[in-house]
């Protein structure tokens, strides 16, 4: 699976992990973060991402930010992304199940890297369930 991250200067540490566990999962892993801690603008490191994943099909992207907000506002001005902000295991599951997410957002400041990773394995693992919850999906966009 096509896999794109990025983050700020929050995601750093959290970054290098992730691509760690998806590369030993044998996903292709592009990077479009920061490896530095200095402050940056997150929006420079969320768009290539959104860009990404609205262009190349069947791929998703992970986002990180201090407290993801940011990062998952920025990605969802693409009219293609459906950033969800996850925090916990579950929410990882359903955004993808429900909502059909393509992209998670993680917030670096507030879970610890296990729960961080837990959350990655979920999202990329879990189908979207279709149903009724296509008809809402595809309301989202603003036309």
């Amino acid at each position: 699976m096509k896999i794109a991250i990025g983050n700020d200067h929050a995601g750093v540490n959290y970054k290098k992990e992730i691509i760690r566990f998806l590369k030993s999962q044998k996903n292709e892993v592009i990077n479009f973060g920061t490896d530095k801690e200095e402050s940056v603008d997150y929006p420079d490191y969320i768009h290539p991402v959104s860009n990404h994943v609205s262009t190349t099909p069947e791929s998703l992207g992970i986002i990180i930010c201090g407290s993801g907000n940011g990062a998952a506002m920025t990605a969802n001005k693409n009219q293609n992304i459906r950033a969800a902000l996850c925090w916990n295991n579950e929410l990882s599951k359903l955004s993808r199940k429900h909502n059909d997410a393509n992209i998670i957002s993680i917030p670096a400041r507030f879970v610890s890297l296990d729960e961080a990773i837990q959350m990655v394995k979920t999202f990329i693992s879990t189908k979207f369930e279709g149903g009724r919850h296509k008809d809402r999906v595809n309301k989202i966009p603003c036309n």
